[in-house]
């Protein structure tokens, strides 16, 4: 008989302090955080919630024009807990992350967007190197490029060994560059830069809060707008 212990935090609809029951012979039990609280050591605790914190689900955006590449890289990722949204084109992924492209967008509009893209949860962009149109390469510039975005970790998939376009994007800013076909190893090196990523978002997001807040209040409908005299 296998035992599996699950933490209640406020995930599950128990009451109790603690439940066990039995399911296709793994007898599940249920603890509550207060009651680990309650037996545990102290610094034992805190190392079991800082696994918890860990293990935090993170979104990561792939994007390959292949659908078998797209099928393997959300396969492999969703092993590894993450959550995952695929699309399959550079185009597609500037859309789903608020950028837009238009260079005659009026100021307005360019408040909008980037209010949009602070709201995009997304922790790490995987995009394939060759596609039609836009290139994964292109894609990291336009990323790194967006004050909002910038700080996303971004990494490039490719087919070729090609030394000159690997350290290309590297010098652009990506965290990292796999030759297909993407092994489970591979995507057990992307938790680092997550967590990296996931620190400067804790760092920034006090800023962006009251640079959001201003925005709103500019743009208010209840705001009085002034009008210029001819």
């Amino acid at each position: 008989m296998r035992i599996m212990y699950l933490l209640d935090h406020d995930r599950f609809p128990f009451k109790m302090s603690h439940s066990l029951f039995f399911m296709h012979h793994i007898l599940i039990i249920f603890i509550s955080i207060p009651l680990l609280c309650s037996f545990l050591h102290p610094f034992l605790f805190s190392v079991i919630m800082a696994v918890v914190a860990l293990e935090t689900q993170f979104h990561v955006l792939a994007v390959d024009d292949s659908l078998i590449d797209r099928m393997l890289i959300e396969r492999l990722l969703k092993t590894s807990s993450f959550n995952v949204t695929t699309v399959d084109s550079a185009t597609k992924a500037l859309k789903f992350l608020g950028l837009v492209e238009d260079e005659l967008k009026t100021f307005e509009t360019s408040v909008a967007s980037e209010i949009h893209q602070q709201d995009v949860d997304v922790n790490l962009i995987i995009t394939d190197y060759c596609m039609p149109g836009m290139t994964g390469y292109d894609l990291l510039r336009k990323i790194k490029e967006s004050k909002s975005l910038k700080n996303i970790p971004v990494v490039i998939m490719s087919s070729e060994n090609v030394p000159s376009r690997i350290n290309r994007c590297l010098e652009e800013g990506a965290e990292e560059f796999f030759l297909k076909p993407v092994q489970q190893a591979d995507v057990n090196k992307l938790k680092p830069h997550l967590m990296k990523s996931r620190t400067k978002e804790e760092q920034e997001q006090p800023l962006i809060n009251n640079k959001r807040k201003d925005m709103e209040e500019i743009y208010s409908p209840n705001k009085t707008r002034l009008r210029c005299s001819t």
